[in-house]
Order: C-alpha cells, then sequence, then structure tokens
C-alpha cells in the first residue's frame, strides 16, 4: 500500500477505506496525514478477539487477575487492550494475541475464526494490512471454575495418592 489519491477517489480506488501509509501507521493523502496509534490497532485487535465464540477472556494470568481487580473498582472499564501486543509500521501492522479459550472448543478453528475476525476489523478500521495474527492460548476455562469463585459448588476431590 502506497499514498493514496486524494479524497473520494482514494475510498473509492481500494474498495471502500482509506490506504496508504508513511511513519507509524498514518494514512496520507494530498490533504493531510492520519496518524493511527498502537493503542487503537491493540483496541480494535482486542474487542474483534472478544467477539468470536469461544473466547472466554485474553491476558496472561497476572493480567487477568489485575483486569479482575481493576473491574471490581466501581467507575472502571475493561481493559481492551489486555492481553494484546501490536507492531505497527508504516503499510502494516503484526498482532500477538494471549488467549482463554472455552472449554470443548476446537483451539484450531477457533484460532482461525480469531484471525478472520481481527484482520478485517483492523484493515477495515486502519487501513493497514495485516501482516500476521499470532495466537497463544494460555489457559481453557471450565464452567467449575466460575463456580468456585461464587462459592456455588463444592468439589470434594480425594487424594489419589499418599
Amino acid at each position: 500500500m502506497t499514498e493514496t489519491k486524494a479524497g473520494a477517489e482514494a475510498v473509492k480506488a481500494s474498495g471502500g477505506r482509506a490506504v496508504g501509509a508513511s511513519g507509524s501507521g498514518a494514512l496520507s493523502s494530498e490533504q493531510g496525514m492520519t496518524t493511527i496509534a498502537d493503542t487503537v490497532v491493540s483496541k480494535i485487535a482486542g474487542i474483534a478477539t472478544r467477539e468470536v465464540t469461544g473466547v472466554h477472556n485474553l491476558g496472561g494470568g497476572t493480567a487477568r487477575a489485575v483486569g479482575m481487580l481493576r473491574e471490581r473498582i466501581p467507575g472502571s472499564r475493561t481493559n481492551m487492550s489486555q492481553g494484546v501486543g501490536v507492531e505497527v509500521g508504516e503499510t502494516q501492522a503484526a498482532i500477538d494475541l494471549a488467549i482463554v479459550v472455552e472449554y470443548g472448543v476446537s483451539i484450531a478453528d477457533l484460532a482461525q475464526g480469531i484471525r478472520r475476525n481481527v484482520i478485517e476489523a483492523v484493515e477495515r478500521m486502519t487501513g493497514l494490512e495485516v501482516t500476521e495474527v499470532n495466537i497463544a492460548v494460555n489457559d481453557i476455562h471450565l464452567d467449575e471454575d466460575d463456580e468456585d469463585d461464587t462459592g456455588e459448588a463444592d468439589v470434594v476431590v480425594e487424594r489419589r495418592v499418599q
């Protein structure tokens, strides 16, 4: 992707989205530049990942623990960038995701769905070409995990070895 024609011609030529960049994610034309911060790409990727059925959460254990504490504070919001790392270049972006999947979901199918959704969202909203979406599955969420946190279910586990 390179510099675009100005105005409506640029959007029409690119299939409905402004493209072309210089600098760190800056869309440019003869009429000016639009700079896209790394955090914007990170939030878009985080939201797009959470939209995929089968994703329980994003982030590693520590990030999730801090996120849970943060969400308990009145007036605080969910960190949409949790578990998302991005590298934004002149015309491209690379994205790294750390996820927790729901038990029983095909991880291969889930990863494919996440990649498709993230690439579509980032490219549509920013005009940057997404070169890769790397996914690290850090944990699997079980329904019992929620019950243990609330004290609703007591599971008795007998020791198998002494």
